[in-house]
């Protein structure tokens, strides 16, 4: 991608725990040009794709989401945390690098055989958006791909994905 985006992040150093350097998205959603611009971007990254719906992760892979839902046209569906959704879920429990958690969808959210992209601010090890995938799968859906803001290389998180479907703004 031609554009930096990276400038719009910084870093919080030992944030959610001691050793992790969070990358904080706050500044670009400060700056609506450039969250136009990033929005903008993602899009033409999937604008070709077949999908059904996108996924948006809680918290912040609900921001990037629903801005593309919106421009695309397409629905989108959470996954949240435990407890978070009313109606009936399925539950996914995975780990991530500083612990572990638990992601539902709403057992109707989608159709078996729908194509669904997981959609996620930062793609660390991997983990978050694995479990996101499971929980697609695990309800007969399809996971078509995944597509982050950012991407935290040296995690290697893309191995736990199936890298041909993993596609990132900014890498580090």
């Amino acid at each position: 991608m031609s554009d930096d985006f990276s400038s719009c992040l910084r870093d919080i150093p030992d944030f959610p725990s001691p050793g992790i350097i969070f990358k904080d998205i706050s500044p670009l959603l400060a700056n609506p040009q450039k969250f136009t611009e990033v929005i903008d971007a993602m899009a033409k990254i999937i604008e070709d794709q077949s999908i059904d719906f996108l996924l948006g992760i809680d918290s912040r892979g609900f921001i990037f989401a629903s801005a593309l839902a919106q421009k695309l046209k397409i629905g989108m569906v959470m996954a949240r945390k435990p407890g978070k959704l009313p109606g009936e879920v399925v539950s996914q429990s995975y780990d991530l690098e500083y612990g572990s958690a638990t992601l539902e969808i709403q057992k109707d959210a989608f159709e078996a055989g729908d194509r669904i992209l997981v959609i996620d601010d930062v793609l660390a090890t991997g983990g978050t958006a694995r479990a996101a995938s499971d929980l697609v799968e695990k309800m007969g859906a399809h996971t078509a791909g995944y597509l982050f803001f950012v991407e935290l290389e040296f995690l290697n998180g893309r191995q736990v994905l199936n890298a041909d479907s993993v596609n990132s703004l900014v890498k580090f």
